[in-house]
């Protein structure tokens, strides 16, 4: 693949300065002044391109790889062939994230639909809505009577942003997505489609049928939270739901309503976490897991994928399986189902 149109190349950045601005060592510094001006991985890198590995598995394609510098682990340095220049660092991956997002601003948030500055005459934007200086409203965008929008802050082609709604500075609210019923810190991203601020799920069975009970509650969203495309955060019944500050979900999860989910948290696709859960800060939850209304998961744990979690699980374990278990018992659990199917094919005369 080479460069293309949506994202092209940096004009160039020299690997001394790429080593200070992260705080990497250059192995062989007489290579410092060479510039990269974009990021591929290893197999198909050329002269201007910016690796990273993360260990020994990639020495065969290293043979054959033709970019201008790799960011390793200081113990890998000695596999890298002497034309590429090598950049080390404790934290390999980390460190080629904040490179990437240096060689390419424009990818760490959803693209714009149309140029240009301040409202398009396409939008609607209430009288009663407060937009702070270097706001840009997209063509079909729609901004409701009350809102509040920081500066700096890009609300997309078609997207929807509800009365009394307030968005914070430098926050990115992509095409289509609709946000009612919430206040948005700084530097959020709101990906395409996504859903924020909507009707929880909320009913009380009667004899005539189902009575549906209001949802009157909000969607607080902290600082540099990242919501997927097409993903669904409910508003509270009566109380917030909250995602907090540098939490990062993924494309097509539900939240529901009262849901509380602590700092710094990933959530992977296809994830759906019921009514009044607690996730606690640093949490990890793999894609299509289900997780139980009215539970707590502790700071730190780690939740394999596609696990049923139907009860708490403690602060910095780690779980998997349905129903969700430690996750040694849970492949311990895995290896004797194995041997049974094993041992049922080997006694059956049929086979």
């Amino acid at each position: 693949m080479t460069h293309s149109e949506f994202f092209p190349p940096h004009g160039g950045v020299r690997l001394d300065e790429l080593a200070a601005a992260l705080n990497l060592r250059i192995e062989n510094s007489e290579l410092g002044a060479l510039t990269v001006t974009g990021v591929a991985p290893v197999h198909r890198a050329k002269q201007g391109d910016l690796c990273y590995i993360l260990s020994r598995k990639n020495k065969a394609e290293l043979e054959t790889c033709q970019a201008t510098a790799i960011i390793c682990d200081e113990a890998l340095a000695s596999i890298i062939p002497a034309h590429i220049a090598v950049l080390t660092t404790g934290h390999p991956h980390t460190a080629f994230a904040k490179a990437g997002n240096l060689l390419h601003p424009a990818a760490s948030r959803p693209l714009p639909v149309t140029a240009g500055e301040g409202v398009h005459p396409a939008a609607f934007v209430d009288p009663s809505a407060v937009l702070e200086d270097g706001v840009i409203v997209e063509p079909m965008a729609v901004v409701g009577a009350g809102a509040h929008i920081g500066s700096g802050t890009r609300v997309g082609a078609g997207a929807v942003i509800g009365a009394q709604v307030k968005i914070g500075r430098d926050c990115t609210i992509a095409s289509n997505a609709t946000v009612l019923c919430a206040y948005l810190g700084n530097r959020v991203i709101i990906h395409n489609g996504a859903r924020i601020g909507q009707d929880g799920f909320g009913y009380a069975p009667g004899p005539a049928g189902m009575i549906k009970i209001v949802q009157i509650g909000r969607v607080i969203i902290q600082d540099d939270v990242e919501i997927g495309a097409n993903t669904c955060i409910d508003r509270g019944a009566m109380d917030d739901t909250v995602i907090g500050e540098g939490t990062k979900i993924d494309n097509l999860v539900q939240i529901g309503h009262n849901v509380r989910i602590g700092r710094h948290t990933a959530i992977v696709s296809q994830v759906g976490v019921a009514g009044s859960a607690r996730i606690g800060d640093g949490v990890q939850i793999g894609g299509h897991t289900g997780v139980n209304g009215h539970i707590e998961i502790g700071s730190g744990a780690k939740i394999a994928a596609m696990s049923g979690v139907a009860a708490d699980v403690p602060a910095g374990q780690v779980y998997g399986g349905v129903p969700a278990r430690p996750y040694k018992d849970f492949m311990r659990d895995m290896g004797e189902i194995l041997l049974r199917s094993r041992s049922g094919k080997k006694g059956d005369s049929s086979q």
